[in-house]
């Protein structure tokens, strides 16, 4: 006798049930990582708070046309958190699913592999946008930081900037045959990241050679995008179009080298 076929339009439906279970039980275990979460949604306005309370950043510089310094940390503190979900916390948490096997057994169930990555970018994504919520309130609340005059360009940029971001961390996770790895990688691309966005100095005191440089990189003409539209003026196309590009360039490795098991 043969065996029974489940009825047309079933597959669908059990793959989309099995996804939904995925992203629940990811959403549960991301709850019982503080850790985490304190690093991708509090430490940058934690770190935008202390900045803020240094007399000289909430003082008016020439050199910066008239801004605070607290005024420009607001767009750094927003791309923290897209640093850190991408280099630190999502390649550690593939990778090790990876190297348990996790991912090789879903590959024999309706949840396939895809299903997790797609919870693990989906919750990645949500925290970032926490983050960024919480920035732009700390700012304007504690430190009298205007809103984002140009709001639909701001949106845009952090739309491109946290594809970038996931992108980087799928990358990393890609590359890295343990978690140890993905997090030395992770760990190392952190600080010229963090350098690129501003954090050590405001890319707009740069020396224009070195602000050249840093435009290039993703970030740093993701910083310069945000810093754009918090001002008021559209983001330049040619820096949403470098940190774009790098997200495209990032996806293809990705896909390109990423491994089940």
């Amino acid at each position: 006798m043969s065996a029974p076929t489940a009825p047309t339009g079933s597959t669908g439906s059990t793959g989309s049930s099995a996804s939904a279970a995925v992203l629940r039980s990811e959403t549960r275990l991301l709850r019982r990582e503080p850790a985490t979460l304190f690093w991708i949604i509090a430490f940058p306005s934690l770190l935008l708070t202390i900045l803020g309370l240094i007399p000289s950043f909430r003082e008016a510089n020439e050199a910066l046309g008239g801004r605070r310094t607290v005024d420009l940390y607001v767009p750094v503190a927003v791309l923290l958190s897209v640093i850190v979900a991408g280099a630190q916390t999502m390649p550690g948490v593939l990778t090790g699913y990876r190297e348990r096997g996790i991912l090789r057994r879903l590959s024999t169930t309706p949840a396939s592999p895809k299903s997790l990555l797609t919870a693990q970018i989906v919750l990645h994504g949500a925290a970032i946008l926490l983050s960024v919520l919480l920035a732009v309130t700390v700012g304007r609340l504690a430190f009298d930081v205007a809103l984002p005059k140009q709001f639909a360009g701001y949106a845009l940029a952090i739309v491109v900037t946290v594809l970038a971001g996931l992108a980087l961390g799928a990358t990393i996770s890609a590359l890295s045959r343990t978690t140890k790895i993905a997090q030395t990688i992770g760990t190392v691309a952190v600080f010229p990241m963090m350098f690129t966005v501003g954090v050590y100095a405001p890319v707009q005191v740069m020396p224009d050679p070195l602000r050249d440089i840093v435009e290039l990189t993703p970030f740093g003409a993701a910083s310069q995008a945000l810093d754009q539209a918090a001002a008021g003026d559209w983001p330049s196309w040619s820096h949403l179009g470098v940190t774009g590009l790098w997200a495209a360039l990032l996806i293809g490795a990705a896909v390109r080298w990423f491994r089940w098991e």
